[in-house]
Formats: structure tokens, C-alpha cells, sequence
């Protein structure tokens, strides 16, 4: 196993260093590399990561089910009603408003987006049921 010895002043790396460019004719040949590189307080001294992928395996090899397609545009739906209802200055205080009361409950959404996504998400589930 190959050993990555990093710089001092990097303290993580996460993510993909290289990436498969698919629209290339040479695709098949190329790899996408993976780093993953972490300080903790460990008793494994071996904190680092590299991984190779090659492009078989991000080809999709099954068929996308209508399920699939349904849960697609449902997410496209909902993303954009979020981002519209964000940028609608009517709606923003009492949007801002009816979060804050709600954050601190037991079941309440911490964050604007969130809470934005789950009116959004209740509003086209009760519109498309």
C-alpha cells in the first residue's frame, strides 16, 4: 500500500482530486481519484486515503423506473417552489416569522431551508396525492 505523506499546514482533504470527464472519447481509460485525509486523536496512525474509480463504475447499468422519474421532478418541483418562496419578499417575514416559533419545538426544523422545504414538500404532496 502506497503511503501519502501530507504538508503540515493541511490538516483535510475530502473529495475527488481528479474527475472522469464523460463526454471524452478517451472516458473508458481515465480514473477518478479519491482522497480522504483526516487529523483526530486515533490510536491508527494511518489516516489517509486514496481510492481509484474507473468509469464502469459510475455507468449506470439498470434501467430508470418510472418510480424514479416520479421522485426526480418531484424533487426538481419542490427545489424550485424553495428557491421562488426565499426570494419572495411578501413572504419572507412571516416565513422568518413562523420559523423562529417553530425551531425550538421537539420536531421543529433548525434551519430556514429546511423549514422552507418541508411547506414546500407538505404543499405539492397534498396538490399531487
Amino acid at each position: 500500500m502506497a503511503k501519502v505523506e501530507w504538508a503540515d499546514a493541511i490538516k483535510t482533504v475530502s473529495g475527488a482530486l481528479t474527475k472522469i470527464n464523460k463526454k471524452s472519447q478517451h472516458a473508458g481509460d481515465q480514473k477518478m481519484i479519491l482522497a480522504t485525509h483526516r487529523v483526530a486523536e486515533t490510536t491508527n496512525p494511518d489516516c489517509s486515503r486514496i481510492y481509484m474509480r474507473g468509469l464502469s463504475s459510475v455507468t449506470r447499468s439498470t434501467p430508470v423506473l418510472a418510480d424514479e422519474l416520479k421522485r426526480r421532478s418531484r424533487f426538481a418541483a419542490v427545489s424550485a417552489a424553495v428557491a421562488e418562496r426565499a426570494q419572495d419578499l411578501s413572504r419572507v417575514a412571516n416565513d422568518t416569522a413562523a420559523f423562529k416559533a417553530q425551531k425550538d419545538q421537539p420536531n421543529g426544523k433548525k434551519t430556514m431551508k429546511a423549514y422552507l422545504w418541508s411547506l414546500e414538500l407538505a404543499t405539492y404532496d397534498a396538490n399531487h396525492a
